[in-house]
């Protein structure tokens, strides 16, 4: 016998053909179906399950946090420099209208300009590991950033009208729950 019979069962196999016993020659690809029970399709998390990373709307109003801070600096600097400007006029006869205005009222708005970048401030930084007190207190933050910002109606109000009710609503949905309500081990 010779291994160039085609009829030998024990010569080489003839035209690239596979030995149809044995284990297979070549180990099947990954992904593609194969021996054995079908693949599994990828674990997701379960409905309610806690999120491992901020969500996007949750970061988002940490963001607008920081923004209102940077806004609340440029309040309190404007509202102090113009106090300053009105206490120096009330010596100049030039500005004798202006020297009219009481100055107390703008250090008080510096006042509360300066206590709510500061309460923004805190509340900005505390994001990734506070509770569900933050998440509440953040929520009770955008309401009242929203309806004070109703009453003065400039361009800066617009803007804290708007983030106000964007800090609320991204803090009080599901997700923002989800964030705040996650358990820490």
């Amino acid at each position: 016998m010779s291994f160039g019979d085609p009829n030998n069962p024990y010569g080489p196999p003839q035209g690239g053909q596979q030995p149809n016993y044995g284990y297979p020659q070549q180990q099947p690809q990954q992904g593609q179906p194969g021996y054995g029970y079908p693949q599994a399709p990828p674990v997701q998390q379960p409905y309610g399950a806690a999120p491992t990373t901020m969500p996007g709307t949750v970061n988002t109003a940490r963001v607008l946090l920081w923004i209102m801070v940077g806004f609340q600096v440029i309040g309190t600097a404007l509202f102090g420099i113009s106090a300053t400007a009105i206490d120096q006029a009330k010596d100049d006869a030039a500005f004798e209208e202006l020297a009219d205005y009481p100055t107390g009222v703008l250090w008080g708005f510096m006042v509360l300009a300066l206590v709510w970048g500061i309460w923004a401030a805190f509340l900005a930084a505390k994001f990734n590991s506070g509770g569900n007190g933050l998440r509440v207190t953040a929520l009770v933050f955008g309401i009242l950033t929203a309806i004070l910002a109703l009453y003065p109606f400039t361009i800066a109000g617009i803007v804290h009208l708007v983030f106000g009710i964007l800090i609320a609503v991204f803090v009080g949905n599901s997700k923002g729950a989800a964030w705040f309500k996650r358990p820490r081990y």
